[in-house]
Parts: structure tokens; sequence; C-alpha cells
């Protein structure tokens, strides 16, 4: 066909576990607004793959026009990629766009000379449009949101106003190559809050696409083979009455329409929740979905500051009850870094964090991203920041670069202790033992583990590590700290094997198992993980099946041994 027009969209994904939505938008947008004569290829790759790799599977298309979607996570080594790919096909037409590029496109149009075009905003309609003044060999005038070079200077147009919604990315292709990874699904655009950290304000108020719309993209990416679907909307339930809708018709068609098994991840307001909502969430289906609510902070200096009105005391009752019903993943997170927040007011927000019983306690640190509002409005929000990307907090005037690398230290206790859940009864028994608050918990072994050092260190050792720090702690008891990990250890680990640390020679584990297996030997093909407790007297044991989907455990049972009791009996204990 005659100038004929490929564009090939690229984007690096942080793992290969994770799809990108953004590209496939793009494409839609392609196939909606451009003619036959223009086609679009997505290539996706990992910022931990060979670049070379990634650009072959470009250069193999031999694009006129190549799409970048930049992120804070991907936009070292897209700019890599790109300087890579512009060597092997200089006359190839170069296109960034997301949110990485979306704010700063004059600094990046004078600094990177293999780009010609940086796409700001909303990109379906008007990368579309680019594509088609390219493929006529048009110079692109008051393209919305096309950011260009002329003269000198750099020219840039307001970003696109929608006037309709976004074509649908879940096409045939689209689902071909999801193979099976963490899909995304985007039923709202927009974002009713302006959080000073945070971009999505910037996007504009929250647009809701039609319900139907909705509820076939979902029943599309549940079939799709994807285990975890992620819904990206912003504050998900902002509209009442529409999330409930969703969250009835996810209830309503589980195991059935819904295969059994996938598991749908929503970004929520805590405090939004109500009685109704509530109740309705209380009837899902155990592992059918998982709740992630960001709280930031719980000093009200702090929420002020940065925009976010938040009702603390229901926002914790509400999370208390979503955790209560024991049928979801809750996920909570905490930002450190935020004005007004110092050492100790941010122990005391992760202490109150920690005590709702969460699944999952992130402990992210700040970021400066390109058009948030701390960062375009220094004097109100004075803080020092890295200028690479991920541009994160260094210094602040509430908290010193020391105090963060301590809670960076703790960051990592907590990531390896409580968000792995490896260790639950553990950090259960030492804070019920001890006089430690969670955060000191977490304070203090983070400081111990990080002079140890534990940059890939085997969970073995790091184990080791833990039951030598508080197996001297005042009021531990050894015995007792010991029978915790070695529970903790045989629910999450289906190999049955103890740590060295933990193991215990003893030939009445063997008697202890035989007696039990005479009156319950598992069934065909299960296999058991056994040790016995020593404090509690007893052989325990886990059959590795039936894993929890929430807790990710599988189940534990206790045996007393008939030669155990005798011996008890007979030592009077």
């Amino acid at each position: 066909m005659k100038n004929k027009l490929t564009a090939a969209i690229c984007v690096l994904n942080s793992k290969y576990i994770h799809s990108s939505l953004a590209p496939w938008c793009l494409s839609a947008g392609v196939d909606a607004y451009c003619g036959p004569e223009i086609s679009a290829e997505v290539v996706e790759g990992t910022i931990n793959e060979r670049l070379e790799d990634v650009a072959q599977r470009i250069l193999v298309l031999n694009p006129r026009v190549i799409g970048f979607s930049c992120y804070i996570w991907n936009i070292s080594a897209t700019k890599e990629l790109v300087r890579l790919v512009k060597s092997r096909l200089p006359g190839a037409v170069v296109v960034l766009g997301g949110p990485e590029v979306s704010y700063c496109a004059e600094k990046l149009l004078c600094g990177e000379p293999e780009v010609q075009y940086v796409l700001s905003g909303e990109g379906e309609k008007p990368f579309a449009l680019l594509l088609n003044a390219i493929s006529r060999g048009e110079t692109p005038e008051n393209i919305p949101g096309v950011c260009r070079r002329r003269g000198g200077k750099v020219i840039a147009v307001p970003p696109y106003t929608p006037e309709e919604d976004p074509p649908s990315p879940y096409t045939p292709k689209y689902l071909n190559a999801l193979k099976g990874r963490i899909a995304y699904l985007e039923t709202s655009r927009g974002c009713p809050y302006s959080c000073a950290f945070c971009l999505s304000g910037r996007c504009g108020s929250a647009r809701f696409f039609p319900l139907d719309r909705a509820k076939k993209e979902l029943l599309l990416l549940a079939r799709s083979g994807a285990k975890t679907v992620k819904l990206v909307d912003r504050t998900f339930n902002a509209n009442r009455g529409r999330a409930i809708e969703l969250f009835r018709f996810i209830i309503a068609n589980y195991g059935t329409e819904i295969p059994a098994g996938v598991c749908f991840h929503f970004e929520i307001a805590g405090d939004l929740l109500d009685e109704e909502t509530l109740n309705l969430l209380a009837q899902a289906p155990v592992g059918a979905m998982q709740m992630e609510i960001g709280l930031q902070s719980f000093n009200p200096k702090t929420l002020a500051a940065i925009n976010r009105k938040t009702d603390v005391e229901r926002l914790k009752k509400n999370i208390r009850r979503l955790i209560a019903n024991a049928n979801m993943h809750i996920h909570i997170d905490l930002i450190a870094g935020l004005p007004y927040e110092d050492f100790f007011s941010f122990a005391e927000s992760f202490n109150t964090a920690y005590f709702l019983g969460p699944n999952m306690l992130q402990l992210g640190f700040l970021k400066l991203l390109y058009g948030a509002p701390m960062r375009e409005n220094p004097e109100e929000f004075p803080c020092r920041y890295d200028e690479q990307p991920p541009y994160e907090v260094i210094r602040t005037p509430w908290l010193s670069e020391e105090e963060l690398l301590r809670l960076h230290h703790a960051e990592d206790a907590l990531e390896r202790l409580y968000n792995s859940g490896r260790f639950r009864r553990t950090l259960a028994y030492l804070l019920e033992k001890s006089t430690m608050t969670p955060f000191g918990l977490f304070d203090r072994f983070g400081e111990f583990a990080a002079r140890k050092g534990t940059d890939k260190i085997p969970l073995d050792d790091y184990t080791t590590l833990l039951f030598a720090f508080f197996s001297g702690q005042s009021g531990i008891d050894r015995e007792v700290l010991r029978d915790r990990m070695v529970c903790d250890r045989l629910s999450t680990n289906a190999s049955g094997r103890l740590p060295p640390v933990l193991r215990v020679r003893d030939p009445a584990l063997g008697r202890a198992i035989r007696e039990l297996e005479d009156t319950d030997r598992p069934s065909k093909g299960i296999k058991r993980g056994y040790a016995l407790l020593y404090a509690g007297h007893c052989l325990v044991y886990a059959d590795y099946k039936n894993r929890n989907p929430v807790s990710g455990e599988y189940p534990l049972f206790e045996f007393r041994p008939e030669f155990w009791k005798e011996s008890m009996q007979s030592t009077g204990r």
C-alpha cells in the first residue's frame, strides 16, 4: 500500500509478570482514528533484560515512528534504548509519552536530540493524529498535547480534552500477548482528589466509562488466564453506587462466569466505605478481591499540608472491619518524607497502622515527581531529593538523612518479616513479651541486620539473624521463640524443611510421626512438614494443600503423642 506507515509502540516494564496497558491504548487509538495505511505494533520488554534484545524486536518491524511509554522506573533505560534504536534507524521519528515526560517536555526535548516529539496527557487520539500528519508528510500543527521543536524553541500545545470515551485496548492481540501476566483494567480516568505528592489530580476530575463496558472488559480479563486483574482507577469507590454495582457483579459471577482463583485488586479510599458497601464486601468469596488503601500518615498537620482530606477515625474503623472478615488481602501504606512528619511522628503513624492488622503494610518513601505540586512549589514544600529518577526524598526540615536511612533499614525488616508473611506468629510473640512497639522492633532489628549485611542474604541465614537477635532480649523465652518460628516456617514453606538454627536432632520426632500416621496418614500425593514443639509439648505438622489465598499460609495441626503424655506425667509437667 502506498505511503504505508508502521509505528512501534514500546514499553519497558519493571518485571516480566507486569503487563502494560498504555501501549495497547495507543494501539487501539491507531485502529480507531487512523486509516488502513497506518498500523501499530506493540513491543514490551523489561528493565531487567538486555536492551539490545528489545531493540532487535523494534528494528525487525522497520517502523517509521517509534513511541515509548515513560515512567519513573523505566525512563533511564528508555533513554538508552532510544539512543540504541536511533543509531540503527536514524530516520525513525521518536515520540515519548507517559507521566514521566508529560510535565517536563521542554527540558526533555532540549536535552534529548534523538526525540522529535513528546506527547503530554491522554494519548489515544493525539498519537493517532500525529501519525496521520507524519503519513501525509505534514508538520504537526496544533495537535493537542504534542510538543516539538521549532526554530530553537519548544512549542507545546495544551493536552487533549476528551470528548468521548477512549477505544478499548482489550483486543485479541492484547489478550494473546498477556500470557497469564497481571492484567490491568481501567474503568475510569482522572481523580476527584488533588494530593500534593500525586499526579492523578492533574489528569482532570474523574470520568467513568459505561458500566456495561466495565463489566464486559472485566469478564474478558478474568477469562484471559491472568490470575490477578488490577483495576487502575485512582480511587475506585469515589463513585459509591458504581463501585457497589461492580463489587456485586464480581460476587454474583465468581466461580461461574468468573473463574475461581482470579483475584481483583482495587485501590480505594477506606474512609468512603459505607455500611452497604462493607456488608457487601463481607460476602466476597475468599481470595476473590484485595484492597489497597492509601493512608500516607495519621498526622493531622501532615494530611492537611498535602491536601489529603481523611476521616481518620472512620478510616481505622472500616479497615478493622475489612480485616476481620478474613476474606480478602488488605494492603495499606504510609509515606515517609511528607511535610511535618518527623521521625517520632512517623513512628506513631506506623504503630497505628500496624495495630490495624493489615496483610501488608507498605513503608514507602516520598518521590518528587515532575508535575506534582510538592515538586513545583519548593517554598511551600521544602525538601532535598535525588535529581535522578525516581526522585526520592533525601532530607526534609523534619527528617535528617540519617533518620531516613534508619527508616530504610526498618522498611527492609518490615518487608522480610511482616509483608513476606513468613514470621507472623514470631512477631506477635515478640510484641507480646517484649517492651518494644512495632516500629521499635523493626527499627532495632533493621539496624542490627543492616550492620550484619542483608544484600541477597538467603532466608535461612536471615532466620538465624532473627533468632540470634531476639533470643537474647529481655522477656523472651528462647524455647517459645523457637516454637513460634518453627510454626511460621512450616506454615509458609512447602518444602517442610526447617533452617539449621531451628532444627533439633531428636529421635522422638520420628516416633511421634509414626504414631500420628498410624491413625492419620496423609492422602496420596500430599506432602507434610513436621516438627516437635518443646515449649508446646506436641508434634506440629502442616499438610501442603489448601493454601489460604489471603494469608498465603498452609493450615497447621497439633498432635500430642501418647509416649510424650506419659513422659510429661512422670515428670510432673
